[in-house]
């Protein structure tokens, strides 16, 4: 793979990481919209109190699983979101990790808030960033 891989090949990693879902996972994922951009928007960074655009790697738009009601009117669908430029440049720094393996990472840590998992929740169980 080359150095910068462009935003399909983003879309291809994320929807490979999507394939290879356990099965459990799969139908609630499959409702979930995938988007890639090159960086989070300013709006983005405010709404979560970052500053710095390289410091976002991925976003979970939407509600999650565990707050949903059939009461809610959604505003569109549930979205995540991975941001290429930070992904590369954390790939980049760590220099021990495959891209695809790190897209994944990023995919699979934003589809788990969609399932309610806290950040506290995630760290409990994936080790990956040791």
């Amino acid at each position: 793979m080359t150095d910068s891989p462009d935003i399909a090949a983003f879309y291809t990693m994320a929807e490979s990481a999507r394939a290879g879902l356990p099965e459990a996972f799969a139908p609630a994922a499959a409702q979930v919209v995938l988007r890639i951009e090159d960086r989070p928007s300013e709006a983005m960074l405010a709404a979560i109190g970052l500053d710095d655009p390289m410091l976002l790697t991925g976003l979970y738009d939407g509600i999650p699983l565990t707050e949903k009601s059939v009461f809610d009117v959604p505003e569109g669908p549930d979205v995540i979101w991975l941001f290429r430029a930070p992904i590369l440049a954390e790939w980049r720094a760590r220099g021990n990790v495959s891209l695809s393996t790190l897209v994944a990472h990023v995919y699979v840590h934003e589809l788990a808030h969609h399932f309610g998992w806290s950040d506290d929740d995630i760290a409990e169980i994936d080790r990956w960033w040791e």
